[in-house]
Protein backbone atom coordinates (compact mmCIF):
# COMPACT_ATOMS: atom_id res chain seq x y z
CA UNK A 1 0.00 0.00 0.00
CA UNK A 2 1.40 3.46 -0.95
CA UNK A 3 0.18 6.64 1.33
CA UNK A 4 1.40 10.35 0.38
CA UNK A 5 2.18 12.36 3.07
CA UNK A 6 1.99 16.00 2.39
CA UNK A 7 2.32 19.10 4.94
CA UNK A 8 1.61 22.69 5.22
CA UNK A 9 2.54 25.87 6.30
CA UNK A 10 1.47 29.29 5.14
CA UNK A 11 0.02 27.69 1.79
CA UNK A 12 4.07 26.43 1.42
CA UNK A 13 4.43 22.68 1.05
CA UNK A 14 7.09 22.55 3.58
CA UNK A 15 7.57 18.28 1.98
CA UNK A 16 5.47 15.45 0.00
CA UNK A 17 6.99 12.25 0.69
CA UNK A 18 5.72 8.57 -0.12
CA UNK A 19 5.79 6.24 1.66
CA UNK A 20 5.12 2.38 1.89
CA UNK A 21 2.96 0.79 4.70
CA UNK A 22 4.93 -2.71 5.86
CA UNK A 23 2.90 -5.50 6.91
CA UNK A 24 3.73 -4.77 10.54
CA UNK A 25 2.00 -1.22 10.42
CA UNK A 26 -0.91 -2.91 8.66
CA UNK A 27 -1.45 -5.10 11.66
CA UNK A 28 -0.81 -2.41 14.02
CA UNK A 29 -4.16 -1.36 13.12
CA UNK A 30 -4.09 1.99 12.41
CA UNK A 31 -2.29 3.71 9.71
CA UNK A 32 -1.68 7.37 9.34
CA UNK A 33 -2.57 9.11 5.90
CA UNK A 34 -2.04 12.35 6.00
CA UNK A 35 -0.63 15.05 8.39
CA UNK A 36 0.25 19.16 8.27
CA UNK A 37 -0.36 22.44 8.97
CA UNK A 38 -2.22 25.56 6.88
CA UNK A 39 -2.42 29.02 7.23
CA UNK A 40 -5.29 30.02 4.81
CA UNK A 41 -5.42 34.03 4.60
CA UNK A 42 -8.67 36.43 4.11
CA UNK A 43 -9.87 36.23 0.20
CA UNK A 44 -7.74 32.94 -0.44
CA UNK A 45 -9.18 29.91 -2.78
CA UNK A 46 -9.84 26.76 -0.77
CA UNK A 47 -8.81 24.40 -1.04
CA UNK A 48 -5.29 25.53 -2.12
CA UNK A 49 -4.19 24.11 -5.47
CA UNK A 50 -1.42 22.22 -4.01
CA UNK A 51 -3.00 19.40 -2.44
CA UNK A 52 -3.07 15.90 -4.28
CA UNK A 53 -6.07 15.71 -6.55
CA UNK A 54 -8.25 12.83 -4.29
CA UNK A 55 -8.02 15.58 -1.25
CA UNK A 56 -9.44 18.44 -3.82
CA UNK A 57 -12.75 19.58 -4.01
CA UNK A 58 -15.05 22.69 -4.25
CA UNK A 59 -17.39 23.77 -1.61
CA UNK A 60 -20.57 23.21 -4.31
CA UNK A 61 -19.63 19.54 -5.26
CA UNK A 62 -17.41 18.70 -1.84
CA UNK A 63 -15.87 15.20 -1.62
CA UNK A 64 -16.12 12.09 -0.27
CA UNK A 65 -12.70 10.55 1.20
CA UNK A 66 -12.10 6.68 2.36
CA UNK A 67 -10.50 7.75 5.36
CA UNK A 68 -10.80 9.68 8.42
CA UNK A 69 -9.50 13.07 9.43
CA UNK A 70 -9.60 14.94 12.31
CA UNK A 71 -9.27 18.81 11.26
CA UNK A 72 -8.89 21.50 14.06
CA UNK A 73 -9.28 24.92 13.86
CA UNK A 74 -7.06 27.48 15.58
CA UNK A 75 -7.44 30.48 14.17
CA UNK A 76 -10.31 32.04 12.28
CA UNK A 77 -13.43 30.08 11.19
CA UNK A 78 -15.70 29.18 8.27
CA UNK A 79 -18.52 26.20 8.20
CA UNK A 80 -19.32 23.06 7.19
CA UNK A 81 -21.62 20.25 6.56
CA UNK A 82 -21.91 16.60 5.24
CA UNK A 83 -24.55 14.08 4.09
CA UNK A 84 -25.90 13.38 7.95
CA UNK A 85 -25.36 17.34 8.94
CA UNK A 86 -26.76 18.82 5.57
CA UNK A 87 -27.16 22.45 7.19
CA UNK A 88 -24.41 24.44 7.13
CA UNK A 89 -22.86 24.16 10.30
CA UNK A 90 -20.06 27.16 12.14
CA UNK A 91 -16.77 26.13 13.10
CA UNK A 92 -14.63 28.41 14.61
CA UNK A 93 -11.15 29.00 16.78
CA UNK A 94 -11.24 25.78 18.91
CA UNK A 95 -13.47 23.76 16.87
CA UNK A 96 -13.01 20.28 16.01
CA UNK A 97 -14.52 18.55 13.59
CA UNK A 98 -14.12 14.58 12.08
CA UNK A 99 -14.53 13.82 8.64
CA UNK A 100 -15.61 10.36 7.68
CA UNK A 101 -14.80 7.41 5.29
CA UNK A 102 -17.82 7.36 2.65
CA UNK A 103 -19.39 10.56 4.14
CA UNK A 104 -19.80 13.20 1.69
CA UNK A 105 -18.75 16.61 3.50
CA UNK A 106 -18.03 20.10 2.67
CA UNK A 107 -16.52 22.76 4.03
CA UNK A 108 -14.51 26.23 3.49
CA UNK A 109 -13.07 28.99 5.74
CA UNK A 110 -14.75 32.60 5.76
CA UNK A 111 -13.23 34.98 3.33
CA UNK A 112 -13.27 37.30 5.55
CA UNK A 113 -11.26 35.76 8.14
CA UNK A 114 -9.60 32.43 6.47
CA UNK A 115 -8.77 29.74 9.20
CA UNK A 116 -5.84 28.24 10.48
CA UNK A 117 -5.85 24.57 10.51
CA UNK A 118 -4.25 21.41 11.60
CA UNK A 119 -5.43 18.13 9.50
CA UNK A 120 -4.25 14.45 10.66
CA UNK A 121 -5.96 11.55 8.02
CA UNK A 122 -5.92 7.91 9.32
CA UNK A 123 -7.55 4.58 8.97
CA UNK A 124 -8.12 2.51 11.93
CA UNK A 125 -9.49 -0.63 13.19
CA UNK A 126 -10.05 0.86 16.46
CA UNK A 127 -11.99 3.87 15.10
CA UNK A 128 -14.43 1.63 13.27
CA UNK A 129 -15.11 0.12 17.38
CA UNK A 130 -15.50 3.61 18.38
CA UNK A 131 -17.99 5.06 16.03
CA UNK A 132 -20.24 1.52 16.35
CA UNK A 133 -20.41 2.12 19.88
CA UNK A 134 -21.02 6.07 19.48
CA UNK A 135 -18.35 7.67 21.13
CA UNK A 136 -17.82 9.35 17.63
CA UNK A 137 -20.44 9.75 15.38
CA UNK A 138 -21.15 11.08 11.72
CA UNK A 139 -24.17 12.87 12.90
CA UNK A 140 -22.13 14.61 15.82
CA UNK A 141 -18.80 15.54 13.34
CA UNK A 142 -17.97 19.03 15.43
CA UNK A 143 -16.65 19.02 18.85
CA UNK A 144 -16.26 22.59 20.42
CA UNK A 145 -13.07 21.30 22.37
CA UNK A 146 -11.56 25.07 22.77
CA UNK A 147 -8.32 26.22 22.33
CA UNK A 148 -6.18 23.69 23.81
CA UNK A 149 -2.06 24.12 23.81
CA UNK A 150 -1.85 20.90 24.31
CA UNK A 151 -4.34 19.48 20.98
CA UNK A 152 -2.08 22.18 18.90
CA UNK A 153 0.93 20.54 20.38
CA UNK A 154 0.53 16.84 19.15
CA UNK A 155 -0.51 17.87 15.94
CA UNK A 156 3.15 19.80 15.20
CA UNK A 157 4.77 16.36 16.85
CA UNK A 158 2.93 14.40 14.64
CA UNK A 159 4.66 16.41 11.46
CA UNK A 160 7.95 16.61 13.09
CA UNK A 161 7.22 12.33 13.13
CA UNK A 162 6.44 11.98 9.79
CA UNK A 163 8.50 14.30 8.62
CA UNK A 164 11.42 12.55 10.18
CA UNK A 165 9.95 8.73 9.16
CA UNK A 166 12.42 6.99 11.69
CA UNK A 167 11.88 3.37 12.16
CA UNK A 168 8.86 2.94 13.70
CA UNK A 169 6.85 6.04 12.82
CA UNK A 170 3.86 4.84 12.51
CA UNK A 171 3.30 3.40 15.12
CA UNK A 172 3.97 6.51 16.75
CA UNK A 173 1.71 8.61 14.83
CA UNK A 174 -0.78 5.79 15.75
CA UNK A 175 0.03 6.78 19.17
CA UNK A 176 -0.84 10.30 18.11
CA UNK A 177 -3.85 9.36 16.99
CA UNK A 178 -5.11 8.27 19.86
CA UNK A 179 -4.15 10.44 22.60
CA UNK A 180 -6.12 13.16 19.70
CA UNK A 181 -9.04 11.17 20.27
CA UNK A 182 -8.98 10.81 23.80
CA UNK A 183 -8.48 14.73 24.19
CA UNK A 184 -11.48 15.41 21.65
CA UNK A 185 -13.83 13.31 23.89
CA UNK A 186 -12.34 14.64 27.24
CA UNK A 187 -12.74 18.20 26.12
CA UNK A 188 -15.66 17.97 23.94
CA UNK A 189 -17.39 16.30 26.78
CA UNK A 190 -16.76 18.70 29.11
CA UNK A 191 -17.81 21.88 26.80
CA UNK A 192 -21.04 19.74 25.98
CA UNK A 193 -21.75 19.40 29.87
CA UNK A 194 -20.81 22.81 30.76
CA UNK A 195 -24.16 24.22 30.45
CA UNK A 196 -25.67 21.84 33.01
CA UNK A 197 -22.75 21.48 35.09
CA UNK A 198 -23.90 24.12 37.83
CA UNK A 199 -27.78 22.71 37.95
CA UNK A 200 -26.38 18.84 38.34
CA UNK A 201 -24.04 20.51 41.21
CA UNK A 202 -27.21 22.25 43.18
CA UNK A 203 -28.76 18.98 42.69
CA UNK A 204 -25.89 17.24 44.84
CA UNK A 205 -26.32 20.04 47.46
CA UNK A 206 -30.03 19.55 47.74
CA UNK A 207 -29.66 15.91 47.87
CA UNK A 208 -26.76 16.00 50.54
CA UNK A 209 -28.44 18.10 52.92
CA UNK A 210 -31.67 16.34 52.74
CA UNK A 211 -31.00 12.20 51.77
CA UNK A 212 -32.98 10.92 54.24
CA UNK A 213 -36.23 12.06 52.66
CA UNK A 214 -35.58 14.25 49.38
CA UNK A 215 -37.26 12.36 46.25
CA UNK A 216 -35.55 12.77 42.86
CA UNK A 217 -38.55 14.71 41.97
CA UNK A 218 -38.39 16.87 44.44
CA UNK A 219 -35.10 17.85 43.44
CA UNK A 220 -36.36 18.07 40.03
CA UNK A 221 -39.02 20.68 40.82
CA UNK A 222 -36.55 22.59 43.29
CA UNK A 223 -34.59 22.92 40.00
CA UNK A 224 -37.45 23.86 37.75
CA UNK A 225 -37.04 20.82 35.66
CA UNK A 226 -39.10 18.61 34.35
CA UNK A 227 -38.07 15.19 35.94
CA UNK A 228 -37.15 13.23 32.48
CA UNK A 229 -35.06 15.96 31.52
CA UNK A 230 -33.66 16.11 34.73
CA UNK A 231 -33.10 12.31 35.28
CA UNK A 232 -31.41 12.35 31.55
CA UNK A 233 -29.10 15.39 32.73
CA UNK A 234 -28.27 13.94 35.89
CA UNK A 235 -27.51 10.81 34.41
CA UNK A 236 -25.04 11.61 31.65
CA UNK A 237 -23.09 14.14 33.73
CA UNK A 238 -22.87 11.47 36.99
CA UNK A 239 -23.62 7.97 35.07
CA UNK A 240 -25.86 7.53 37.86
CA UNK A 241 -29.88 8.27 37.76
CA UNK A 242 -31.19 10.57 40.52
CA UNK A 243 -32.93 7.91 42.38
CA UNK A 244 -29.31 6.03 42.44
CA UNK A 245 -27.32 8.48 43.60
CA UNK A 246 -29.75 9.25 46.35
CA UNK A 247 -29.34 5.93 47.34
CA UNK A 248 -25.59 6.07 47.61
CA UNK A 249 -25.38 8.73 49.82
CA UNK A 250 -27.80 7.35 51.82
CA UNK A 251 -25.43 4.00 51.89
CA UNK A 252 -22.54 6.18 52.28
CA UNK A 253 -23.67 8.40 55.50
CA UNK A 254 -24.47 5.02 57.14
CA UNK A 255 -21.08 3.47 56.23
CA UNK A 256 -19.98 6.52 58.37
CA UNK A 257 -22.32 6.03 61.10
CA UNK A 258 -21.46 2.15 61.37
CA UNK A 259 -17.98 3.08 61.67
CA UNK A 260 -17.60 5.97 63.83
CA UNK A 261 -20.93 5.98 66.31
CA UNK A 262 -22.43 3.36 68.50
CA UNK A 263 -26.14 3.98 67.14
CA UNK A 264 -28.01 0.79 66.64
CA UNK A 265 -28.53 -0.01 63.33
CA UNK A 266 -31.55 0.63 63.16
CA UNK A 267 -31.99 4.49 63.82
CA UNK A 268 -28.93 4.66 61.28
CA UNK A 269 -31.21 3.06 59.43
CA UNK A 270 -33.99 5.48 60.05
CA UNK A 271 -31.69 8.75 59.94
CA UNK A 272 -30.53 7.61 56.51
CA UNK A 273 -34.32 7.48 55.08
CA UNK A 274 -34.82 4.00 55.09
CA UNK A 275 -38.27 3.60 57.55
CA UNK A 276 -37.89 -0.13 56.82
CA UNK A 277 -35.09 -1.63 58.30
CA UNK A 278 -35.13 -4.83 56.55
CA UNK A 279 -35.14 -3.27 53.45
CA UNK A 280 -32.24 -1.07 54.33
CA UNK A 281 -30.54 -4.50 55.12
CA UNK A 282 -31.21 -5.45 51.51
CA UNK A 283 -29.87 -2.16 50.35
CA UNK A 284 -27.16 -2.08 51.79
CA UNK A 285 -25.75 -5.37 51.40
CA UNK A 286 -26.44 -4.94 47.86
CA UNK A 287 -24.15 -1.83 47.49
CA UNK A 288 -21.72 -2.62 50.08
CA UNK A 289 -21.22 -6.45 49.25
CA UNK A 290 -21.99 -7.42 53.54
CA UNK A 291 -24.57 -6.66 56.04
CA UNK A 292 -24.28 -3.49 58.33
CA UNK A 293 -22.91 -5.68 61.15
CA UNK A 294 -19.90 -7.08 59.37
CA UNK A 295 -19.20 -4.08 57.96
CA UNK A 296 -19.32 -1.92 61.99
CA UNK A 297 -17.33 -5.12 62.85
CA UNK A 298 -14.83 -5.05 59.92
CA UNK A 299 -14.33 -0.91 60.26
CA UNK A 300 -14.39 0.00 63.83
CA UNK A 301 -12.33 -3.57 63.97
CA UNK A 302 -14.75 -5.43 66.72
Amino acid sequence: MIITLYFYADMEPLSQKYLVVSPADRLWGTNINSVGCQTIRPGEPYPPGNHPTRYLFSEQKGRTLDEYQLLYITEGGGRFRSSSRPQFQRVGRGSLFMLFPGEWHSYRPDETTGWKEYWIGFNSAQMETLVKNDFFSPYKPIWETGLHSDMVKLYEDAIEVAKRQEAGFQQRLSGIVQYLLSLAWFYGRNADLSEVANQVNRAKIIIGQRFASIRPEDVAGELCMSYSNFRRVFKSYTGLSPARYIQQVRIDRAKEALTNTGKPVKQIAFEAGYENEEYFYTAFKRIVRMTPKDYRMLTQGL
